[in-house]
Formats: structure tokens, C-alpha cells, sequence
């Protein structure tokens, strides 16, 4: 560990202002590996409540300490996530393990995971054709109505949603399914989807490792054809049907919305395309952009954009203003020396606008930019990432038209929301070259009102939130366009 103590600019002879001192704290690597390696020993013996769960909440607390530290600087504990995992799911294989040991095991998994992130932690879990069914059948015998072994239920859909890839049809994992009297044996593919429908409708985290089992098992070839359209047909249908002032409705719609979301993230366009007309009615007869609830909004933003995306093809503008390669290696690498790369505004969009833009972008783009004025910041950073990337793939023009929209958002009768909206989907459109140097005589004047924005609100002020959002846009700028391209707007704003 690395400590460094740093005055702000501030000699050592200088009276010293402890107000002023800053304390970073840098990490050099996974110090106390061989203490989890211990730690993880110890289940075996502290998993009973022998004393009352004394020394199981030492060694838990001690473990959630050390893997606490890390938050920071997930990226150390990369080289020993492999043999921590090993380490606890040996507890879980094995079968003389009894299910405190089990739980307490999965609850170390899920500390790890929250720090590193579960997007890497679970391409970790075994995924051999062998695991499929123990995992399927472990997942069987949870209850979901245990407040104390979520994490198990967490994790176990984790490992459920890797484990679904393999490359073969899930039929052959059936054989021949045998028949009890009248009733058959359900299928491998009908199982999984049972679980992960059943766990959307949860009100605990599960749901959201459900609804990323959702999104990777129903990309499978064979489960698209089987249950595509029977899963999209359930989801809205449980839509249509729930209340959002009903707190166990609020948790279906989240579950739900959040499957919807992924799947249309990860799915093909192609599969999803015929379905995407019917979702987006769904969610726009459900008016959640109108819904108390801020997790809500967000979700229904986050899915209208995947919509978006869904509508248009998945190619970059080529009218994008691009600055060129920015990489340090690849400028090094060049044979011949060159002062800076050239800007780039590519005239040709012919191949853009051969095709028609369907209708329901101007829906999808209406939405979010309601987005952009959203009380809440979460739904305002969604929305502008949102804009951002449907701008990306509309022809020159229409974007244009999308640019003059955000543009809007500045005007005196808005609130600071819409103020900081228009921030934020400013600085997504500059940064991702959908802004020409053409608009900056337009944007910047509002830029530069937005760094000393600030509304009265009786014995208070409001605008912090519009001032900051404002350097993003500066920031963004800078590392978008060619320093002769904002040259004539630099005095403006320093000042």
C-alpha cells in the first residue's frame, strides 16, 4: 500500500492548513491473499451456530473488510479470483457439504462479485455440460422466500446463466424423458425458463440475476424459435396488468422491464425486430415515464432506447465528425512523423439515407427527450445516453433536427433538470462526433450560461448539478474536436 499526502499546492514551509490536505490511498496488489486463503479454510468450521454464529460473524465481517478495500481498485484481486472460486465452490460440489456450509459459501461469493463486478466475476463459474443439471437442481431446492440465503439464490442464477450457453441443443440433455403415470418430465429448455420467470416476480436482488439469465438464455438458438414470443407475449401481459403504486408490482415491473432491457442488449437484431413495435406500445400505454417511482422511469428509459437501437440498423453515421486516432501507441507506431491527425467530417451519407427511418423512432426520441427533464438524475443520464446513441445511427439530417431539440432544454422556462439534461446529452452527442463544428456557435453561448448557472429558490439557490454537467460538456469538447475547432470559443469560456 501506497500512502500519499499531497497540500494542494502548498510548499513545506508553508503554514500548514489540515482543511486543505488530501489523502490518497493507492493499492500495489492483493496484500492479504494468503489471509482469505485462511479465511475460506475456516468455513468448514465456523458455518454452525456452535456459539450463537460468533465466530462465523467474525470470519465473515473480516472477509467483507478485506474484499471492502478493494472497491477502488477491483482489477488487483483479477489474478486470484480463479482459485478463490475453486477454493469455495469445492464446499458447494461436494456432497457431504451440508446447506449452512453451502450458504455461507455463496455468501463469500457474493462479496467478491459485488466488488469485481458480476459482468466478470461469472465468466469465472464452470461451464461444462456437466454442471448444468447439479446447478438446475440446486437452484430447485432454494426457497425463495428466505430473507437469509439470497445470496445463494443470487449466485446460483449467476452460475445458471453461464452454464445455458453451451454450444449444443438443450435436448440432448433430456435423453428420453421418462413419464410418470400422467405426468411427464419437464424439459431442461422449460425448466430454466421456469426459474428465471419465477424469479423476475421476486421483490429481493434475485430478480436482477434473473433478468441476466433471461437475457443470455434467450439468445440461444434453440430457445428463441421454442419460447421467444411465448416469453415476450408473458412479459407484457404482466405489464399491462400491474399497479406501480403497489410495492410488490413496483418489484414485478422492475424485474420485468430489467429482462426486457438486457434482451434487447444482447439479442440480435433480427430476432428481435418484429417484436420491438409491439413492446414499445406496450410500455408507452403503460405511461411509466409517468410513474412515481424513479427506478421505474429510469428502466423505461433504458428500455425505449434498446427499442431505438432495435428500429435502426446497427451502423456508425458516416456524417460523424471524427478527430482521428488518439491512441499514443498508434501515433508512435506511424513511420513518418505527422504533427496531428486530420479532423474529419465525411460528406458521403447516401448509403444513410437509402433506407427509411420507421416511424416509431420519433416516438422512441420523443421519450427521451421528456427524459432530459426528468427530476431525477439517474433517469437524465440514461435518457442522454439514450440520445447519444440513436443520433449515432440516424441520417445527417435528422440528427440535426434531434440537436436543435436538445438545444431546447436551455431555454428560461425550464427548470435546472431540463438545464442538466441538455448538459449531459450534449456532452454524449459531443463526444461520440455527433455534434458538428457547425453547431458549436450555437452550443457554446448556452454552455457557457450553464457554468454560472444559478436559480433562486427562496432562502436557497439551486444549479450545482448544471454548473457541473456544464465542465462534462468543456471536458467532452476538448477531447472531441481538433484544438482550431474550438479555438475561437476558448476566451468566451475561461472567462
Amino acid at each position: 500500500m501506497v500512502l500519499s499526502e499531497t497540500e494542494n499546492g502548498r510548499s513545506g514551509g508553508e503554514e500548514e492548513d489540515t482543511d486543505a490536505i488530501v489523502k490518497t490511498c493507492v493499492l500495489s496488489g492483493f496484500n492479504e491473499s494468503s489471509e482469505i486463503r485462511t479465511l475460506i479454510s475456516s468455513l468448514v468450521e465456523v458455518h454452525e451456530d456452535r456459539d450463537g454464529g460468533r465466530a462465523r460473524e467474525i470470519v465473515m465481517q473480516r472477509f467483507s473488510v478485506i474484499m471492502n478495500g478493494y472497491q477502488e481498485q477491483p482489477h488487483l484481486l483479477d489474478p486470484h479470483l480463479e482459485w478463490m472460486m475453486q477454493m469455495i465452490l469445492d464446499f458447494v460440489r461436494s456432497e457431504t457439504s451440508p446447506p449452512s456450509l453451502v450458504h455461507l459459501s455463496f455468501k463469500c461469493l457474493y462479496i467478491i462479485s459485488k466488488v469485481r463486478g458480476y459482468k466478470i466475476f461469472m465468466q469465472l463459474f464452470p461451464h461444462e455440460v456437466a454442471d448444468v443439471h447439479p446447478v438446475m437442481e440446486l437452484m430447485s431446492r432454494q426457497n425463495p422466500e428466505d430473507l437469509q440465503t439470497w445470496e445463494t439464490r443470487y449466485m446460483l442464477l449467476l452460475w445458471l446463466s453461464v452454464t445455458c450457453l453451451i454450444p449444443f441443443d438443450l435436448s440432448r440433455l433430456d435423453g428420453h424423458l421418462q413419464s410418470y403415470g400422467c405426468m411427464t418430465r419437464e424439459s431442461t429448455m422449460y425448466r430454466i425458463l421456469a426459474i428465471a420467470k419465477s424469479y423476475l416476480l421476486v421483490g429481493d436482488s434475485p430478480r436482477d440475476a434473473a433478468s441476466v439469465l433471461i437475457s443470455k438464455f434467450m439468445t440461444r438458438p434453440d430457445v428463441k424459435q421454442n419460447c421467444l414470443a411465448d416469453f415476450l407475449d408473458w412479459s407484457l401481459t404482466t405489464v399491462s396488468q400491474t399497479d406501480d403504486h403497489s410495492v410488490r408490482d413496483i418489484g414485478v415491473l422492475d424485474g420485468v422491464l430489467q429482462s426486457l432491457t438486457k434482451l434487447f442488449k444482447h439479442g440480435k437484431r433480427d430476432d428481435l425486430l418484429q417484436y420491438a413495435p409491439m413492446v414499445l406500445q406496450s410500455v408507452e400505454q403503460k405511461r411509466l415515464s409517468d410513474s412515481s417511482e424513479a427506478k421505474l422511469r429510469k428502466l423505461c428509459v433504458k428500455l425505449i432506447q434498446r427499442l431505438g437501437l432495435t428500429f435502426l440498423k446497427p451502423q456508425l453515421a458516416c456524417w460523424r465528425y471524427q478527430r482521428g486516432s488518439r491512441s499514443l501507441a498508434a501515433n508512435l507506431s506511424m513511420s513518418q512523423p505527422v504533427s496531428a491527425t486530420a479532423a474529419v467530417c465525411e460528406p458521403d451519407t447516401r448509403e444513410q439515407d437509402h433506407y427509411d427511418i420507421p416511424e416509431e423512432v420519433e416516438t422512441v426520441i420523443e421519450i427521451l427527450l421528456i427524459g432530459l427533464k426528468d427530476k431525477e438524475t439517474i433517469v437524465r443520464w440514461s435518457a442522454a445516453k439514450g440520445i447519444g446513441r440513436v443520433t449515432g445511427r440516424l441520417p445527417k439530417e435528422l440528427a440535426d433536427e434531434v440537436v436543435g431539440s436538445v438545444l431546447e432544454c436551455f431555454s428560461f422556462q425550464e427548470t435546472d433538470n431540463a438545464w442538466h439534461g441538455g448538459c449531459l446529452a450534449l456532452a454524449e452527442l459531443g463526444r461520440r462526433g455527433l455534434l458538428l463544428p457547425s453547431r458549436l456557435n450555437d452550443v457554446v453561448p448556452l454552455i457557457i450560461k450553464s457554468l454560472t448557472y444559478e436559480e433562486k429558490r427562496g432562502a436557497c439557490s439551486v444549479g450545482s448539478n448544471v454548473r457541473d454537467a456544464a465542465c462534462y460538456v468543456c471536458w467532452s469538447f476538448a477531447r472531441a474536436y481538433e484544438p482550431k475547432e474550438l479555438t475561437p470559443f476558448v476566451t468566451q469560456i475561461a472567462r
